[in-house]
């Protein structure tokens, strides 16, 4: 449904003009409210519910405060409620399908948030992105708009302890957003990683590690690449 096509109805109250109302007042219908608090529940099922009448509702483009509760839960522990909020949120640095941008409130309040991300949104994100690659677009501004997420980047991609998958996802974020801090960090591992391969292929009696770390070699090499380039 069209959000200019919704028209008050006191027997349906989910149902509201959208168009003539402020940006920050979307929130003070019963519909939203009702749905926002559903987002915080601790039942899975609520948490989604809840989510997709925010999106039908079309409040998180409206709604500077309904922005900020999404992005609180980028690091929801389900990662379908997750991806659905990353696409939400991703979606807001683009116009909309009548050319329209987000207004300049909720962009800010978005904003106010990412920049306070820290290691463990990061990793978050970068799990869905391991498990959807279509929404790599959505974490590329995300990540953007946080002014630390160069160096949890590098930590992520640094820490053994981490998945592969997760730590490849780290060096192509790296190189794709251009966080040109990280190249003597990237360098650093490329050279430890060249060490450890060249030593794997003189031993070749040794049992390999499990995971082997220097399957990162051609990620981070082309990270590197990217940060380099003219």
């Amino acid at each position: 449904m069209d959000i200019d096509s919704f028209s008050l109805n006191l027997a349906q109250p989910v149902l509201f003009e959208y168009a003539p109302i402020a940006t920050g007042a979307v929130e003070l219908f019963p519909a939203v409210w009702s749905a926002a608090e559903d987002l915080t529940s601790p039942d899975v099922a609520t948490r989604r519910d809840g989510l997709n009448r925010l999106q039908i509702l079309g409040a998180p483009r409206l709604s500077p405060l309904v922005t900020y509760l999404l992005a609180t839960r980028l690091v929801d522990p389900d990662l379908e409620v997750r991806s659905q909020v990353l696409r939400l949120l991703g979606d807001l640095f683009a116009p909309d399908q009548q050319g329209h941008s987000a207004p300049d409130e909720v962009r800010r309040h978005l904003s106010g948030y990412l920049v306070q991300m820290r290691t463990r949104a990061v990793f978050a994100l970068l799990e869905v992105t391991t498990a959807d690659p279509s929404l790599e677009r959505h974490v590329f501004h995300l990540l953007r708009a946080c002014p630390f997420a160069s160096s949890q980047l590098v930590d992520i991609l640094s820490e053994k302890q981490n998945p592969l998958a997760i730590r490849k996802q780290a060096a192509h974020f790296l190189g794709t957003v251009g966080f040109l801090d990280a190249i003597p960090a990237l360098e650093r591992l490329v050279s430890r990683l060249e060490i450890r391969r060249n030593g794997q292929q003189m031993m070749t009696f040794a049992t390999a590690c499990v995971p082997d770390e220097t399957e990162l070699l051609p990620a981070v090499q082309e990270a590197l690449a990217l940060l380099k380039a003219p």
